[in-house]
């Protein structure tokens, strides 16, 4: 009988960060294929002991250590082994040997390894089929850091990185037997830096559950006030939202409210950074922090900002939004790989000035924005439903029905 082993760098539940989102989608696909150990990191005891409570009764087997190893010691590790910083960030000795375990037990007969830090856990000798989900191609977002942080050593700690970890995804694309991204875009960069062909690295995009993202569902009110409402959400101490969100806050909503000074911006994401709370000092910025539930959050917008300076594969929070019919406004990077027409589903928008003209013009007329917000809703729903998106899993584990 099948079974299949689940790595994954964050446990999947709770889905509510883009990571988890896929992961946790991922794992229900798979767990429709076969019975599924998970082998899991979190980033603290809370979240460990959560994902337990949830995923327990539905794995065949489960353990989730907790990460323990700072930046600046993985760093000082990682330039003493000649190894990418990110695998040292997500190696852990006690899930490594239970890992060893199980496979020696003899009873894994597929592995899906989720997110590239992972792959450092892949059993060298192992028989079966190995797929390999990098989700992006992470080693491209350092080279973009890299080329934007001319300050040192920041620029050398993410050359570096790029430099390392683009090798390290090659060789592990080379030795798996398939690997995956979330977008055509990303995957054909891979092809191009790996010069492996389409059937060794395919793309397996997001999806969105637009039974649970419904605007027609009751939701509980929130971010009243005066003033039309642009919101973002995001995780807000991940950096390229922290970005957007401060070029948003500094730059683009001054000259929104030239033309409406009562609009207001909410930063709607956990974690928010001491620079990212100091936004709210700005007139019309509210920073949320952690909410229950972001729904609530998008039902309320007059628009939803994507002003993402760096984003890579598909952006879940465009999906969420588009899912609950709201208009949405987005960079080009924050809008690459979303099957839907610029004009119709989105607007796109670059450069301070179109990203406040383009909010603007929603503001503006209610009627446009509320036939995109509408359109949007009908795209997610004929494009993007998971079971439809995760569908190829099967197939490529060789346990389609």
């Amino acid at each position: 009988m099948a079974e299949i082993l689940f790595l994954v760098h964050r446990a999947p539940w709770p889905p509510d960060r883009g990571d988890r989102i896929r992961s946790w989608h991922m794992f229900e696909a798979l767990a429709k294929l076969a019975p599924v150990h998970v082998a899991a990191l979190a980033d603290n005891d809370a979240e460990a002991e959560v994902a337990r409570g949830k995923m327990t009764p539905l794995c065949a087997s489960l353990a989730i250590e907790v990460r323990k190893v700072s930046r600046p010691l993985a760093l000082a590790q990682a330039v003493l082994r000649g190894e990418p910083v990110s695998n040292r960030l997500f190696r852990n000795a006690a899930l490594a040997r239970h890992v060893g375990g199980l496979i020696r037990h003899g009873e894994i007969s597929h592995i899906v390894a989720f997110s590239g830090q992972m792959a450092q856990y892949l059993p060298a000798d192992f028989a079966g089929p190995v797929l390999m989900d990098f989700v992006d191609v992470d080693s491209a977002k350092f080279a973009t850091y890299a080329a934007q942080d001319k300050r040192q050593p920041l620029h050398w700690v993410h050359a570096r990185e790029a430099d390392r970890l683009g090798a390290y995804e090659a060789e592990v694309a080379g030795r798996v037997d398939a690997s995956l991204f979330v977008s055509t875009a990303e995957a054909a960069l891979f092809r191009g830096r790996s010069g492996l062909d389409e059937d060794r690295v395919r793309a397996v995009e997001n999806g969105i559950d637009t039974d649970t993202f419904d605007p027609s569902l009751p939701h509980d009110p929130v971010g009243q006030g005066e003033g039309p409402l642009a919101v973002f959400t995001g995780q807000m101490d991940y950096r390229p939202n922290i970005d957007a969100v401060r070029w948003f806050a500094t730059d683009i909503l001054p000259l929104i409210r030239r033309c409406h000074p009562a609009a207001r911006f909410a930063i709607v994401g956990r974690a928010p950074t001491d620079e990212v709370r100091a936004l709210a000092d700005l007139p019309g910025v509210a920073v949320t922090g952690e909410v229950p539930d972001v729904r609530p959050w998008l039902a309320a917008a007059d628009a939803v900002v994507a002003p993402l300076l760096l984003a890579r594969g598909i952006q879940n929070k465009l999906l969420e939004a588009m899912a609950m019919a709201r208009p949405v406004v987005a960079s080009a990077a924050a809008a690459e790989g979303i099957d839907a027409t610029p004009g119709d589903h989105l607007l796109v928008a670059d450069g301070a000035d179109a990203m406040s003209a383009a909010v603007c013009s929603l503001f503006d007329d209610c009627d446009r924005a509320r036939a995109m917000g509408q359109a949007a809703r009908k795209q997610m729903i004929a494009r993007y439903g998971w079971d439809a998106r995760l569908a190829p899993l099967g197939q490529l584990l060789g346990l389609a029905a």
